[in-house]
């Protein structure tokens, strides 16, 4: 049996489509759509208030001379303002380009031209582009404003651009369709279990794809309502605003959890499960997760270019070690060095068809993905049934005297050790030419290398056993909690 499951067929594409009136179509106009989280009480916005945000702010922007099709860059921290300017200028046609507020002056003025926006919309004090108008977001004046009546456009048309988190240190700009939204119901019930009921926190920054799609976008698609804690919230304060606000999901990069666990986690009677995604989640987290709260955890594949497509969910939770299963209305496969379907049970690299309409119109500057598959660069192997285990990006992958060795794998290995909070494996040169597989890890103080060593002989083979062990204070991860790899290289001490 191959590798490759084919869950299609899509629902046709409809002839026009407008993403953010797709969002906005379905909550009650009394509903809670809306609520940001503060630390001694909330600012809710209902779904009739919500759209009136979102539709007058799309008439303004088009009062400015703005034309459909022209970008917007969102320099915006965690506010109701970045959804609203998010969706109001999809809902003019206009393309916004969310960013981290946390990037640097010299980081927007390398990012800024790959996306030659006609705009910015920025909160005061936040670093802007040079020779590019700007604005403060108003609620006030788009709440006041005539409401803008979305025109559908063609589905393909580019609805929003969104960089990379740029592990490679060069952040590609992913351009990204109207139809991206409808490949999202594939998530709603594939990973997320959720409900039009459901009240949803999601912990991550609103310039991360994840808190877009699964924090916002998701819950008003079925109109459910969104919580999102205040800019500045500490992870160690978020057991208490699960509790508060009643939260029935939540949502968040494996580093938060990890990080909520320091503080004591009271009763949360509401909360059904948790969903996880950005990289995998180390089983001793998800174990001290469920202990703390009762509740699963359900974690998601997927990048940038393409969302989420493999999931464990409620309805079918994902075998231990693995991945998950690929949603339904995808068509997904691990395929070979000759981009053929590998068979089960042997490791390949990861591709999503061409077809998906969650896939990315094309990297700005480049041609758009060619041919029947668009390989993720991520290494996996499907089991029997269907679950598919991540090996790790594919470029991450440690040789080990010619043996090619998972970075996960290794990890997996220390998960439970005492004293170790989180490791990760990388390949480092402690002479030219010798390349050796090391493990880098976090803890409270330095391990007895006795203990790591005896720990790697009872559970890796030889060969994929590390033979350099190293503590630091923090493993480097991206802006959005992913862990890269590669950075660790450069923290190599060779042993006196």
């Amino acid at each position: 049996m191959l590798s490759v499951i084919d869950t299609r067929p899509h629902p046709p594409l409809p002839a026009r489509l407008n993403l953010a009136k797709h969002v906005l179509a379905q909550g009650q106009p009394e509903k809670t759509a809306l609520v940001i989280l503060h630390p001694d009480g909330e600012e809710s916005f209902t779904y009739a208030r919500l759209r009136a945000l979102v539709f007058g702010c799309a008439t303004h922007l088009l009062s400015l001379g703005l034309s459909p099709g022209d970008r917007v860059l969102l320099r915006l921290a965690n506010g109701p303002a970045f959804p609203v300017a998010f969706l109001g200028a999809i809902a003019g046609g206009l393309v916004p380009v969310p960013t981290s507020a946390a990037l640097t002056a010299a980081e927007v003025a390398r990012l800024a031209p790959l996306v030659s926006p006609r705009l910015t919309l920025a909160d005061p004090g936040l670093p802007l582009p040079e020779g590019v108008p700007s604005l403060a977001p108003d609620l006030a004046l788009w709440e006041s404003m005539p409401s803008h009546s979305p025109a559908g456009t063609d589905p393909n048309a580019e609805a929003y651009v969104i960089f990379t988190s740029g592990t490679s240190g060069q952040p590609s700009a992913v351009s990204h369709a109207h139809r991206a939204i409808l490949a999202r119901a594939a998530m709603h019930q594939g990973w997320e279990g959720l409900t039009t009921a459901d009240r949803l926190l999601h912990a991550g920054a609103m310039n991360w794809t994840y808190t877009l799609g699964t924090g916002l976008m998701d819950p008003w698609t079925l109109g459910a309502t969104a919580l999102v804690p205040a800019p500045g919230t500490p992870a160690t304060d978020l057991p208490d605003l699960l509790r508060r606000s009643h939260a029935t999901i939540f949502a968040a990069a494996p580093g938060v959890f990890r990080q909520m666990l320091r503080a004591p986690v009271p009763p949360l009677p509401a909360l059904r499960h948790a969903l996880s995604a950005g990289e995998a989640l180390p089983a001793t987290t998800r174990a001290a997760w469920e202990k703390a709260t009762g509740t699963e955890v359900h974690e998601a594949l997927g990048m940038t270019e393409v969302s989420t497509y493999l999931s464990g969910s409620p309805c079918r939770p994902a075998p231990q070690g693995t991945a998950g299963y690929v949603q339904q209305g995808r068509h997904v496969a691990i395929l070979d060095d000759r981009g053929q379907p590998t068979p089960r049970g042997e490791s390949g690299e990861l591709a999503v068809a061409t077809t998906d309409p969650g896939l990315m119109r094309g990297y700005l500057g480049e041609a758009p993905p060619q041919g029947p598959w668009f390989r993720t660069g991520d290494a996996a192997v499907m089991a029997p049934d269907g679950a598919i285990t991540h090996l790790g990006r594919k470029d991450d992958l440690l040789n080990a005297g010619g043996f090619r060795v998972s970075p996960t794998e290794v990890e997996a290995a220390f998960h439970d050790l005492p004293g170790l909070l989180a490791c990760a494996a990388a390949e480092v040169e402690p002479n030219p030419g010798t390349r050796i597989i090391a493990l880098f890890y976090e803890g409270p103080c330095a391990i007895d290398e006795t203990v790591l060593r005896q720990r790697a002989e009872t559970a890796l083979a030889r060969w994929k056993q590390p033979r350099h062990y190293q503590h630091i204070a923090s493993l480097p991860r991206t802006a959005t909690g992913k862990l890269t790899r590669r950075a660790l290289a450069t923290q190599f001490r060779s042993p006196e």
